[in-house]
């Protein structure tokens, strides 16, 4: 597969993420909260700048109070590209059941994003890695425009964009580095079963890199010749899984953007690790909660026991 050339630098990579920042109304069998952050935007911004400097593009309206975002502003997060438009934040509210692995969805509000269009700040035209969160894939695109040489890019999506907005998508996915999908969205996309024919059919599109999120059974890596399958983090109690899709992206393209080298195929194994590990802190609490107090200490060491959970001696049989 192609390799990712270094560029000679001694600092982490810059990334740029665009995508929602909202209130989120959740419901689990194990507690429920109204009106705490949520958003794309919010959750791969707090996984990612474990490692590297983050700058955002979003929308909130004026019912955001100030302060909400500043445990961001303390992890170092450019906030200058964060519009404020007079009106009601974005909101969404979800039920999940004991299977966490799937939802309803109870409300979605726009409020002030529907009338979003991601502008850049200046200097975000220089980012050295853009994740495109799921947004509307006519504005991935607009995204893309406004970035000079980025050195990687990355995008997600959900099932509305693949059906309401299918060749705007698939549009989006020839211009990306990397697309990164949950199973249902990959198998839907693709029209197949096979998560590894869905895979297929996404890189000869153009993507170099197909990650497909499976949730509780961890995340599948798909090149051109290699397919790398990682597990989730074993938990004794998961309370919320919203974000996680996003978190595991912080983490993973986090890792690549502090990762002084080429980004060789080992490499984007362990930011697969990275981001799974970032993920299964996420789940342990609601919204971004556990997210706030996360360190990179403890990041590295779940990335070291997820090691130890999957590492097995060759056997050989007489």
């Amino acid at each position: 597969m192609q390799q990712w050339n270094s560029r000679q630098r001694q600092t982490p990579g810059t990334i740029l993420v665009v995508g929602t920042v909202g209130f989120d109304d959740i419901e689990t069998p194990f507690g429920s909260v109204r009106g705490v952050l949520g958003g794309s935007a919010s959750y791969f911004a707090a996984a990612a700048s474990l490692y590297a400097p983050v700058r955002l593009v979003a929308v909130v309206g004026s019912d955001m109070p100030s302060d909400t975002l500043d445990f961001l502003r303390e992890r170092g997060v450019d906030l200058r590209g964060l519009q404020v438009a007079e009106g009601k934040t974005f909101r969404w509210g979800g039920r999940y059941g004991y299977d966490l692995n799937s939802r309803d969805t109870l409300f979605t509000e726009l409020g002030v994003y529907e009338g979003f269009r991601p502008v850049t700040h200046p200097e975000y035209a220089e980012s050295e890695f853009v994740f495109l969160a799921n947004i509307h894939p006519a504005l991935q695109q607009e995204v893309l425009g406004q970035v000079r040489r980025p050195r990687l890019t990355m995008m997600d999506s959900m099932n509305l964009w693949i059906e309401t907005a299918r060749d705007a998508l698939t549009d989006t996915m020839r211009r990306v580095d990397m697309v990164c999908l949950n199973d249902s969205e990959a198998r839907e996309f693709a029209g197949t079963s096979s998560l590894l024919t869905a895979a297929r059919r996404i890189l000869a599109l153009g993507p170099k890199v197909v990650l497909i999120k499976k949730g509780e059974c961890g995340a599948v890596m798909v090149t051109d010749d290699e397919y790398f399958v990682a597990p989730a983090y074993p938990l004794e109690e998961a309370r919320d899984p919203t974000g996680a899709g996003d978190s595991f992206a912080g983490g993973f393209l986090g890792y690549l953007a502090q990762h002084d080298g080429d980004i060789t195929p080992d490499v984007l194994k362990r930011a697969v690790i990275h981001g799974s590990a970032v993920a299964s802190f996420t789940v342990e609490e609601f919204s971004l909660d556990r997210l706030r107090r996360l360190t990179r200490a403890e990041v590295e060491r779940r990335y070291w026991e997820f090691t130890r959970l999957t590492y097995f001696d060759d056997v050989v049989r007489d």
